[in-house]
């Protein structure tokens, strides 16, 4: 059992905010929300506030697994956990509820949530299709009670130094981006076992990687370099047969693979790539190439490359002859001296402000909507075969 050493201070310096952590015996939930969020915050111990205070989140850990949440509770050190989400949320001592379920599963839960007026955060998507989402987001605004969505890629450390760069003008006009995501995901039916669970390939159970990628895309294109105009996509099922957990063959009904191109504000132009069924041969699972007048970067989860205009090296095409250009030279690593702090924590650390202290927290329901939106947009592009206008989503 790995302890938690609480440090020693007064109930006036402490804001203790109590989190029910619905789901959390996934991947996702246990390793990035909990073991390098919550975990990580606590281990060092708060979050600092104004006036000498310090938000100290106190999670309970809830599922439908007791053997799993018994496990998980012993390994961080907790006493709290349950497998009756009704009595937590009746629980006025916990004021956040946060969700890391299922696609399928997460608009029931965050409902009955705002019912009994939580505050919550959830992954993304935040649900199925749009209807549902604009939906939670009404609710959630009738009732008073803050929200938010994970949109964690914007504090990756790659995008981190992207941004810098953009907002320096190093890039001058902005002219095209080409993000490309994606790695080989087994099918199970041989060894390696497959890295995804088996409902990401069933479009019944809110799988396929529109729904799953596009969420994320919106908020980054948008984020880096402004707002989406249209879409035009096209997504295919390569692998239409994988083999699930229990080793039993199954169909996909969901999409492994979706390419678009996506017009954005001021002109520019990204192409979108995002595929479970490609063999990795770039600097990282995601790269965003973006070009402009004045210079070039590419970022990937970590690391982020430049190359100015002065930099740039006279190409010359001639295909009968070796190529003699090393066209990785003369690119300069960005801010590599720089440390940055995990992603999820950072924006958990950001929401439990907005929570305790009032602080802004603009990636809301209605943000996570868009994302939603921009998946539906893409998915019907891809049906209708046309280009798709993107509209403004207000509640």
């Amino acid at each position: 059992m790995k302890s938690i050493t609480t440090p020693r201070r007064t109930a006036q310096e402490t804001i203790r905010l109590g989190v029910i952590m619905n789901g959390v015996t996934g991947r996702m939930g246990a390793n990035q929300h909990l073991a390098r969020s919550i975990v990580a915050i606590r281990e060092a111990g708060g979050i600092p506030a104004p006036g000498g205070r310090v938000i100290w989140p106190d999670p309970i850990l809830v599922g439908r697994n007791e053997r799993k949440l018994r496990a998980l509770a012993d390994e961080h050190g907790f006493e709290r956990w349950s497998t009756d989400l009704g009595a937590c949320l009746d629980d006025p001592a916990d004021a956040i509820y946060f969700d890391a379920l299922t696609t399928r599963l997460r608009p029931a839960a965050v409902r009955a949530a705002i019912a009994a007026g939580k505050h919550v955060y959830c992954e993304k998507p935040i649900a199925p299709d749009l209807a549902t989402a604009v939906d939670l987001a009404r609710a959630a605004r009738t009732a008073g009670v803050k929200n938010g969505v994970v949109q964690d890629k914007l504090w990756l450390p790659g995008l981190l130094k992207l941004r810098r760069l953009l907002e320096s003008g190093f890039c001058g006009r902005l002219l095209s981006v080409r993000l490309e995501f994606g790695y080989w995901v087994f099918p199970g039916t041989d060894s390696p076992p497959s890295q995804r669970p088996s409902w990401n390939y069933r479009r019944e159970d809110g799988g396929g990687i529109f729904l799953d990628m596009y969420c994320h895309w919106q908020y980054v294109l948008e984020g880096l370099f402004g707002p989406i105009r249209s879409v035009v996509a096209v997504g295919a099922t390569h692998v239409p047969e994988r083999v699930d957990e229990e080793g039993r063959p199954y169909r996909a009904t969901a999409e492994d693979a979706a390419y678009g191109i996506l017009q954005l504000g001021r002109g520019v132009i990204a192409q979108v790539n995002s595929s479970w069924v490609t063999r990795v041969r770039r600097d990282d699972l995601l790269t965003i190439h973006v070009d402009g007048t004045e210079g070039s970067a590419v970022a990937g989860l970590r690391a982020c490359r430049a190359q100015s205009r002065a930099e740039t090296p006279v190409a010359i095409w001639n295909p009968d002859l070796p190529q003699t250009l090393d066209f990785r030279e003369g690119w300069r690593e960005v801010d590599a001296d720089k440390d940055f702090d995990n992603a999820f924590k950072a924006q958990w650390e950001l929401f439990l402000r907005h929570v305790a202290l009032g602080e802004p927290f603009p990636w809301d329901f209605l943000q996570g909507a868009r994302g939603v939106q921009l998946a539906q947009l893409a998915q019907r592009s891809w049906r209708e075969g046309c280009v798709v206008e993107v509209p403004e989503l207000t509640l």
